[in-house]
């Protein structure tokens, strides 16, 4: 086994573990029913306790990203400052996603993982001391939101790299899909707490517990075990890392397409939740509330689905990615479509699903095809997703002014399903993929 995937302080015991989960046969069908079988990588200690820190993270995210707003805007009274504030995450995401993939696959990941819990919490506390001491301004706030996207630049190549190597292959599926779930219940949860903690008690107080949850996420997180590095070999330069690591992507056909199919689903279908205040106003003739309960309805699909494929395990994976793209654009285009605020309650449902599906099958059958020494760069690739979202959204905004929100959700629609039937047609390896 090459010295990057387990390292020296990885038991015999444990390898052989590994080894024969890796062993067994790929199911051809649903493995298991009820509650155990869709929670089962959770009985792995180490994964549980990665899990766990997840959620105080994913949540200390959510809640940041709530306060840093409405601060924002409190402070300028600007939108167009707000956006900015907002989007200054993306820069750092797509430009050091590759470094932090290189490092991901370079050193230790629980250390990469600990150290970036450790300067969100960091950050957190000291905007809530220049809020709390009446010195808080509008750039410290962009400072944070950009401080921010370059902790997630190393810090989720690293994790996602490093789950494989806790559960190992026959419960990636699950892991990766309990993974998603987690996300998607913070993102349900974790709004509606900060904006409550908010308005009772200040934003400063918002920022103190963000804080308090990281520290919560590197406590969980110490429990995770050590599982080495690359090991000793020759320093080699970043570029070279990053190089090797582009032309694996390269080289692997399915790899890249599963890669392909990430972005272009990305940039085609989550543009529609900034364009959902457009429909909400302009088309069903209703206020902010109606527009919450659509999100949150989408996130209640968001969960299911997850746990649906957590449930499912390793069974017609490949199809049901296909799948995830034709409910996604088929949702896009019903929306455009009807224009009844009824209708889009149920359509966000089906919405959600779809991006459920896509984003955790995606993910997973991308690291069972990736060798782990090259995971943390090919999830630094998968990351750059999050980055490249505002160039979806620019021009569907603009198309959005010109022709309206029907039309230009419609446009969306339409593009994802002409793809997601190219996928269908050409790539025959992904159609049977388990």
């Amino acid at each position: 086994m090459d010295s990057g995937d387990d390292g020296d302080t990885v038991r015999p015991s444990q390898r052989r573990a590994v080894s024969a989960r890796r062993s067994r046969p790929r199911a051809s069908a649903p493995q298991g029913r009820g509650l155990r079988q869709t929670f089962s990588s959770l009985r792995e200690p180490s994964f549980l306790f990665l899990w766990l820190g997840m959620l105080a993270m994913m949540g200390s995210v959510q809640m940041q990203m709530v306060a840093r707003g409405y601060l924002a805007y409190d402070i300028t009274g600007s939108a167009a400052l707000l956006g900015l504030v907002s989007a200054g995450s993306a820069v750092p995401i797509l430009g050091l996603s590759l470094i932090g993939g290189a490092v991901a696959d370079r050193v230790e990941r629980k250390r990469v993982i600990q150290l970036t819990q450790a300067l969100n919490g960091t950050m957190a506390l000291t905007v809530g001391l220049a809020i709390f001491t009446d010195r808080i301004e509008w750039y410290y706030l962009l400072t944070a939101s950009v401080f921010q996207g370059a902790i997630w630049a190393f810090l989720m190549p690293a994790r996602q790299s490093l789950i494989p190597q806790l559960v190992g292959a026959e419960q990636l599926s699950n892991a990766l899909a309990l993974n998603a779930a987690g996300m998607s219940a913070m993102t349900l949860l974790s709004p509606a707490l900060a904006g409550g903690l908010y308005a009772l008690a200040g934003p400063d107080f918002v920022y103190f517990v963000i804080a308090a949850l990281s520290a919560a996420a590197l406590i969980s997180t110490t429990m995770v075990p050590r599982t080495g590095g690359r090991g000793a070999g020759r320093p080699r330069a970043m570029a070279a890392d990053i190089g090797e690591g582009l032309g694996y992507i390269i080289r692997s056909p399915i790899v890249l397409v599963l890669l392909i199919i990430g972005l272009v689903s990305t940039l085609l279908a989550m543009p529609v939740r900034f364009l959902m205040p457009v429909l909400v106003v302009k088309i069903y003739g209703l206020g902010p509330d109606s527009l919450g309960l659509l999100l949150t309805v989408m996130g209640v699909g968001s969960l299911l689905g997850t746990l649906f494929i957590a449930w499912v395990g390793r069974w017609r994976r490949g199809g049901m990615l296909i799948a995830a793209g034709f409910s996604s654009g088929l949702a896009l285009a019903l929306l455009a479509l009807l224009p009844f605020y009824t209708a889009a309650a149920v359509i966000m449902v089906l919405l959600g699903l779809g991006d459920a599906g896509r984003r955790s099958l995606n993910q997973v059958l991308i690291m069972e095809e990736v060798e782990d020494r090259y995971r943390g760069r090919v999830m630094s690739v998968f990351m750059m997703n999050f980055g490249l979202m505002p160039l979806g959204v620019l021009p569907i905004g603009l198309v959005a002014d010109e022709l309206g929100g029907q039309a230009a959700v419609g446009l969306l629609g339409a593009a994802l399903l002409a793809v997601m039937v190219t996928v269908l047609v050409t790539q025959r390896r992904l159609r049977r993929m388990q």
